[in-house]
């Protein structure tokens, strides 16, 4: 075994002692830049809950927050024709005696409350016709997270005008003064109307340009222009009318309505003017999806809307706005 020399030794020692520190530097270097490469990441991680659009880990962008005003599971057809949507309702029955400016009616509003607040429409029937012509789109509609107001008006005589004040005053007494109060959204609220109820659904979105949306059915009014409206608007007609045949009234609704305004019109094929007095799944479908798009702010529905429906068996025409603003 050779031997080494004291200089040899020495010389070791230092080369020891210099890959001692050599081995320290390197050591404290990565725990410093392992500090910054943690912290550096807890930033990134807190940055990227922060900023919409920012990218997670596997380099995905993170999904936007969702819609406020959602409510219930994604839709498919079968949800939307169903007689019935994800939401238990309730109803409670409001006076005459009790309200003002219009003539009572039943409110039909989702049971639960863990959802939150909901937007609500306010229905009115037609000529000489009571709530209970319109009875069936209370539950429909508010099994799919609405409260809907069906409305008694006045007079069972009373003209379009009239019928969209009253159709006002009963979202002012829903909003503001009925039990269900809590439960709605006073900011997002829509109309709806058959017959003269129709032609009074514009004059209410006319006076109002805050409603959030307006379905007149077979619609009945004198006044055949209405560019004045801001609220996105389903017209729907119906082929066999021949009370408000739609060349003569929702044709020209819809034609006069804003080009730059959200807008449709749905011509129901095999249908008269008193198809909307009864459940029915086209009227029901692309009323849900129009009140859900428009009240809701809900794109999900934009799929029943754009691309425009084709003719079938039940619709005759569909006109509209693609894409929805």
């Amino acid at each position: 075994m050779q031997q080494l020399s004291t200089g040899d030794s020495s010389a070791g020692r230092s080369r020891d002692r210099l890959s001692s520190r050599t081995r320290s530097v390197s050591r404290s270097r990565a725990r410093t830049w392992g500090a910054a490469l943690t912290a550096g990441v807890a930033t990134a991680a807190l940055f990227g809950g922060l900023v919409p659009g920012a990218q997670a880990a596997g380099g995905a962008p993170e999904a936007a927050a969702a819609n406020p005003y959602e409510r219930g599971p994604d839709p498919t057809v079968s949800s939307i024709e169903a007689a019935r949507g994800s939401y238990a309702v309730s109803q409670t029955s409001v006076s005459s005696l009790g309200v003002s400016g219009f003539g009572g009616g039943t409110i039909y509003y989702p049971t639960s409350t863990a959802d939150g607040t909901f937007g609500a429409v306010a229905v009115a029937p037609g000529f000489t016709a009571t709530q209970s012509s319109m009875a069936w789109l209370g539950p429909r509609l508010a099994s799919q997270g609405f409260v809907v107001f069906t409305i008694d008006t006045n007079s069972t005589l009373d003209q379009p005008d009239s019928r969209g004040r009253q159709l006002l005053a009963a979202l002012d007494y829903l909003t503001r003064s009925s039990s269900v109060r809590t439960r709605i959204d006073a900011a997002r609220l829509g109309v709806m109307g058959h017959s003269m109820g129709g032609g009074g659904t514009l004059e209410a979105a006319k006076s109002r340009t805050s409603l959030k949306a307006a379905i007149p059915l077979t619609g009945w009014n004198t006044d055949k222009s209405w560019p004045e409206l801001r609220t996105p608007t389903l017209v729907v007609g119906a082929d066999g009318d021949t009370v408000a045949p739609v060349a003569t009234h929702s044709e020209p609704f819809y034609e006069s309505l804003p080009g730059s305004l959200d807008k449709a019109y749905l011509e129901l094929n095999g249908a008269t003017h008193f198809t909307p007095n009864s459940s029915n799944t086209t009227i029901a479908k692309y009323s849900i999806s129009w009140l859900k798009r428009f009240i809701d702010d809900d794109t999900r529905f934009e799929q029943f809307l754009c691309p425009l429906p084709r003719p079938s068996l039940t619709i005759e025409e569909y006109r509209g706005s693609c894409p929805l603003g």
